[in-house]
């Protein structure tokens, strides 16, 4: 008899096939045919593909907060978003479509709570009311989600390049008419690691100089 299906082994098989057909081509009855199963067994789990999305984006969390340890306890605020932002674009760019994955999803479970409690009583340690403390981590939070996006448009997956985004084709494109806009190229669709971290560093900034600090 074969074992019983449950959550956890339907999330693992779905995030293995994200990398290969992407979340459009990731399908209940995709990941159904996977485990050789028929797609109602998938049902008793998930109600429908958001449901398994919200457990997926879950388990990417999960997978990411065991991948390292935080900071420690008494480190600077700025350490704690730094490091958040960090490990969450790392994880997410470990999949196909990660951010679109993880993106307006809601969790599953609330393993999360001791990551933010931490990120949270840090910047409370540091000066930040709670309200101005949320705002901080969820700015920065936003900032990698998109960024994750944009980037993953461009290299889908490390050492691919999605079509359509080459800079000399672009510029050709837009012609001298517009000779920033031409030349903008080349940056806007590579150096992804510099500009994650400058953006990290201009906004870790912001942060720093806001009204009241």
């Amino acid at each position: 008899m074969a074992p019983k299906l449950d959550r956890a082994q339907v999330a693992d098989t779905a995030l293995r096939l994200l990398n290969e057909v992407g979340l459009e081509g990731l399908t209940l009855r995709r990941i159904a045919t996977e485990l050789d199963v028929k797609a109602p067994a998938l049902y008793w789990h998930f109600a429908n593909k958001q449901a398994l999305l919200d457990e997926l984006a879950t388990e990417m969390l999960r997978r990411m907060q065991a991948a390292g340890p935080a900071p420690a306890a008494d480190a600077p605020w700025a350490d704690h978003l730094t490091a958040a932002c960090r490990g969450l674009r790392r994880a997410l760019l470990g999949y196909r479509d990660g951010a679109k994955v993880f993106s307006g999803t809601r969790l599953t479970d609330t393993g999360h709570a001791a990551a933010l409690e931490g990120y949270l009583a840090a910047l409370r340690r540091d000066g930040f009311d709670l309200p101005d403390a949320v705002d901080a981590y969820f700015t920065a939070y936003s900032f990698t989600i998109g960024f994750v996006i944009e980037e993953q448009a461009v290299h889908p997956m490390p050492g691919e390049r999605a079509p359509g985004y080459d800079a000399a084709e672009r510029a050709e494109r837009i012609g001298s008419a517009h000779p920033l806009a031409a030349d903008a190229g080349a940056d806007l669709f590579g150096g992804y690691d510099r500009r994650f971290e400058r953006g990290l560093a201009i906004l870790v900034a912001g942060i720093a100089a806001r009204p009241g600090s």
